[in-house]
C-alpha cells in the first residue's frame, strides 16, 4: 500500500495549494478545492487504514502510529479548511493571512511526517525513533493551540485537571523505562501513550482554567504551569531520542 499511500498524500499536497490560492479567488474555486481535497483526505485515510491493517494484529502499537499520523492529517486539512474561509477575499496583510499561513505550515508538516512514518514502518530499526519524532511534533502543535487565546467550548471542574495529570505520571515512568530498555517496541508504546497523555492534559487544564469559579489570577497560573508540564515532558522526550 506505500506506492498507493504516497500518490494519494502528493495529491492532497496538490489540493492544499489550491486551498491557499483559493483564499484570493472565487466562492467557486474555493468551494471546488474544500471538496477536492475533502475527497482525497478520505481516499488516503482509506488507504492508510488498509495499509495499518496489513501489519497484522501481532503489531498494534504501530498500527496506533499509522492511524494517529493519518488524523494528524485530517485534523489540519480541517483547520486549513477554515483558515481558508476566514481569509476569504481579504486584504494580504489581513491578520487572517497570517492564520492561512500559519495552518498551510502545520498542514504540510503533517502530511511530510504521515510519509516519513509510511517509510519507517518497514524499517523495524527506526520505527520506535520516528514514532517518538511524530509524537513531540503533535505535542508541540497541541501546546500551539493550548496557548493560544481561544476560549474553549466547554469547561470542566479543576478535579477533572487533577486526575488527568495522572496520565503524565504513568507515561513519564514508560518514557524512562523505554529510555532504559531502548527496544523500539518500548518507544512506540511510549510515544503513543505519550502522545494522549499530554493532549489529554492540556484539554482537562484549559477547560477548568475557564470554569467560572475560576479568577483571572488562578487562570493564568494554571495555563503557566499546563505549558511547563509540557515542556518538561517534552524535554524528557527529546532524551529520550537522544539515547
Amino acid at each position: 500500500y506505500r506506492e498507493n499511500i504516497l500518490k494519494t498524500a502528493k495529491a492532497l499536497v496538490e489540493d492544499t495549494k489550491l486551498l491557499v490560492s483559493g483564499a484570493a479567488s472565487s466562492q467557486d474555486k474555493l468551494a471546488q478545492a474544500a471538496q477536492s481535497s475533502a475527497n482525497t483526505i478520505t481516499q488516503l485515510a482509506e488507504v492508510v487504514k488498509l495499509g495499518a491493517a496489513s501489519l497484522g494484529s501481532d503489531d498494534p502499537e504501530t498500527q496506533v502510529v499509522l492511524i494517529n499520523a493519518i488524523k494528524d492529517v485530517a485534523k489540519a486539512l480541517s483547520d486549513l479548511i477554515g483558515a481558508t474561509k476566514g481569509a476569504a477575499s481579504k486584504p494580504a496583510d489581513d491578520p487572517s493571512m497570517y492564520q492561512l499561513k500559519g495552518a498551510a505550515k502545520v498542514m504540510v508538516t503533517n502530511v511530510t511526517s504521515l510519509l516519513k512514518t509510511v517509510k519507517a514502518v518497514e524499517d523495524e530499526a527506526t520505527r520506535g525513533t520516528r514514532a517518538l519524532e511524530a509524537t513531540i511534533e503533535y505535542i508541540k502543535q497541541e501546546l500551539t493551540v493550548f496557548q493560544s487565546r481561544e476560549v474553549p467550548e466547554k469547561t470542566s471542574s479543576p478535579e477533572e485537571s487533577i486526575r488527568m495529570t495522572k496520565g503524565i505520571t504513568m507515561a513519564t515512568a514508560k518514557a524512562v523505562a523505554a529510555g532504559n530498555s531502548c527496544r523500539q517496541e518500548d518507544v512506540i508504546a511510549t510515544a503513543n501513550l505519550s502522545r494522549k497523555a499530554v493532549a489529554d492534559m492540556l484539554t482537562a487544564c484549559k477547560q477548568a482554567s475557564y470554569h467560572p469559579d475560576v479568577s483571572e489570577e488562578v487562570r493564568e497560573r494554571a495555563l503557566r504551569f499546563g505549558t511547563e508540564c509540557t515542556l518538561g515532558y517534552l524535554e524528557l522526550l527529546e532524551h529520550v531520542l537522544l539515547v
